[in-house]
């Protein structure tokens, strides 16, 4: 068993406070920008250090617009209908690992053609990244003893009774979801790092991290405690699931669709 007691907040001078969630997405994109530019150069992309940091910038916006509005939309749309003004409160928490994807997508693919460069190509470095950010982030929730496990008798679980630094201290020792899930994320990225110098259609990458993703996020939440204004849906289904299982599906689609079309190339 685990006593968590740890202040969410690295350093705090009056009104101003430094957290560590805020911090490690800090460096997530920081990683971002050095492994994108590292990438692209060794996939020989006609790609400049000012291309990248645009490509950030427009990932960054990209995945808070949409995970702020699917959180919104699919999680709490009641909260937000009855104070609208607190939709732009983002720093009260509510984002959407769907929403941020979806944003990622559509803001990569406006990237995409104002540089003139293939999507693909760009989709199959940005999941790197994108993996580790995950993975960091999931250790930025643990600090912040939010999105904590279901109640659990492990001798692994984490207890939040001793906890001051928490609004709400949850009742029962909590299976550390955080943390699985953070591995989940190091785990994909290690797979698509396995991948990818082997001879793969254009896609395989960003398709092999969605299918991953969707399989492995649907089994997390069996572990994970459902949130509370939307607790399980749909016969024990948690809105992650329920996000996540077409992630699977559509990505094993487009993964057999790359190889057969990859075949038909082959066979000309």
């Amino acid at each position: 068993m685990f006593y968590h007691n740890i202040n969410p907040v690295l350093i705090k001078l009056g009104a101003f406070e430094i957290r560590y969630y805020g911090l490690f997405y800090a460096v997530s994109f920081i990683i971002a920008y050095f492994l994108i530019y590292h990438l692209a150069k060794q996939k020989k992309l006609d790609i400049s250090k000012d291309d990248v940091s645009d490509l950030v910038v427009y990932i960054i916006v990209g995945i808070i617009l949409g995970a702020r509005i699917v959180y919104v939309l699919f999680y709490n749309l009641g909260f937000y209908l009855s104070s609208p003004l607190e939709v732009f409160a983002v720093w009260h928490g509510g984002l959407s690992f769907h929403g941020g994807m979806i944003g990622a997508v559509i803001s990569s693919l406006l990237f995409c053609r104002k540089k003139k460069i293939r999507f693909y190509d760009i989709a199959d470095i940005v999941v790197f990244p994108v993996a580790i950010g995950l993975a960091i982030g999931r250790i930025g929730n643990f600090l912040n003893g939010e999105l904590y496990g279901r109640s659990t008798n492990s001798s692994l679980c984490i207890d939040y009774s001793r906890n001051k630094f928490l609004d709400s201290i949850p009742e029962g020792c909590r299976h550390p979801s955080q943390i699985y899930e953070s591995a989940k994320n190091i785990l994909i990225f290690t797979s698509l790092w396995l991948l990818k110098n082997k001879r793969l259609p254009s896609g395989f990458l960003f398709w092999s991290f969605i299918t991953l993703y969707g399989a492995l996020r649907t089994i997390a939440e069996i572990f994970r405690q459902p949130d509370a204004q939307l607790g399980f849906i749909f016969g024990g289904f948690t809105m992650g699931q329920i996000l996540s299982i077409p992630l699977f599906i559509i990505g094993v689609y487009m993964l057999i669709r790359l190889k057969n079309k990859e075949k038909a190339k082959l066979a000309e």
